[in-house]
């Protein structure tokens, strides 16, 4: 078989795998969907991890032991969020009131050794509580507010045997310690919040049916996650500034 015959081989394979995981471009954007506001549209979503999904067939590995659902997943993700952060929607006051909670919860916490209370925050930003609960909306639907706003990359959560990236033995040591210690932060969450984060990103289930499942209103599941990640944010500060 000559070289033409092998890429095209090749290539019919890419379209195959292409057309395979159609689906989980369109899920992973409608996942994302729940924590963006209205301006985003999911048809843009869906374009930006269909790049993500052919760069993903033109670069598997098998040999690094991932599967490929796994590998697409990451890539077709990171697209999508490329994608959001080419045009960052957030007005100034967003950003500005994202720092002023991060930085209140740091100091409940430093000041009272344990997890800061939602009134003990707003009383530190010496605003009443609707103010404060229209902050976490806002900054929950202004910007992205997940692990992927960490300030890390995508190979500082995953293994290398995931990313498919060069061997580096010092970077795989920073990124083993980076996820022991992320993973130690979640877990000293609140219960509730660890919860959701559990829900969201290990379940996959969106705001909606987490709200259904803790019996609460999709806002206030929007609120409890802002709040999560801030909290893991600032707790992460070593990690992430």
């Amino acid at each position: 078989m000559n070289k033409a015959a092998v890429y095209a081989a090749t290539a019919d394979n890419r379209n195959a795998i292409i057309e395979q995981h159609t689906g989980l471009v369109k899920r992973i954007a409608h996942h994302m969907m729940a924590r963006l506001p209205a301006s985003v549209q999911v048809d843009d979503l869906i374009q930006a991890g269909m790049i993500g999904l052919l760069e993903a067939a033109r670069n598997f590995d098998n040999s690094k032991g991932a599967s490929f659902e796994t590998f697409a997943g990451i890539r077709i993700r990171g697209a999508m969020l490329d994608e959001i952060r080419r045009g960052d929607w957030a007005p100034r006051s967003v950003h500005r009131n994202h720092r002023r909670v991060l930085e209140a919860i740091r100091q409940v916490e430093n000041e009272t050794g344990r997890d800061a209370k939602d009134t003990e925050v707003a009383a530190k930003l010496n605003m009443g509580m609707d103010e404060y609960h229209h902050i976490l909306r806002d900054v929950s639907t202004g910007r992205i507010v997940g692990i992927e706003d960490l300030g890390v990359s995508e190979d500082a959560i995953m293994p290398e045997q995931v990313t498919g990236s060069a061997y580096e033995p010092q970077k795989d040591v920073e990124n083993a310690a980076f996820h022991k210690a992320l993973v130690s932060t979640i877990s000293s969450l609140p219960e509730r919040e660890a919860l959701v984060l559990s829900l969201y990103y290990d379940e996959e289930l969106n705001l909606k049916e987490i709200g259904e499942v803790l019996s609460v209103s999709e806002s206030r599941v929007s609120q409890i996650h802002s709040q999560a990640m801030l909290r893991l944010k600032s707790r992460m500060q070593n990690w992430v500034e």
